[in-house]
């Protein structure tokens, strides 16, 4: 198994805010099969919170999780100086491709589960960061 690393070398950690213990689990073992080290958070508040204290490399967000739904977690993120270049991907059965864009999403993944899918759009999306972290040149 190849260890996927975040830009800086270290493991790649990612929060994964979802109320479904079954898509949880899947998740659970998909992400680490793939080699990242994965925390959950069960509802929009806590994961907030984990997200202050852990910087996650990557947010996974269902938009319909209690107290703070996944869109308005992902407005926050992008509003806390500190967070705001978190990478933020929202996993969803709903067709809400749109409003996490214009919720500050980095990218959207409609349901079902697709391990492949799930795991490139990870991969992806840290390649991505690697890219436009600020020790490379913005052009």
């Amino acid at each position: 198994m190849n260890s996927q690393s975040a830009p800086s070398g270290k493991h790649a950690i990612i929060l994964v805010v979802e109320r479904d213990p079954h898509i949880r689990a899947l998740e659970a073992f998909f992400l680490n099969e793939a080699g990242f080290g994965v925390e959950f958070a069960a509802d929009g508040v806590a994961a907030l919170e984990m997200a202050r204290e852990m910087k996650p490399d990557i947010i996974i967000t269902e938009v319909l999780v209690p107290k703070l739904d996944g869109l308005a977690l992902c407005r926050a993120i992008r509003k806390e100086a500190t967070m705001k270049d978190t990478v933020v991907l929202v996993f969803s059965i709903l067709a809400a491709a749109t409003r996490a864009r214009e919720a500050g999403a980095d990218a959207f993944l409609m349901k079902p589960l697709s391990e492949q899918r799930l795991v490139d759009t990870v991969r992806s999306l840290l390649d991505q960061r690697a890219v436009s972290s600020p020790s490379a040149d913005l052009a």
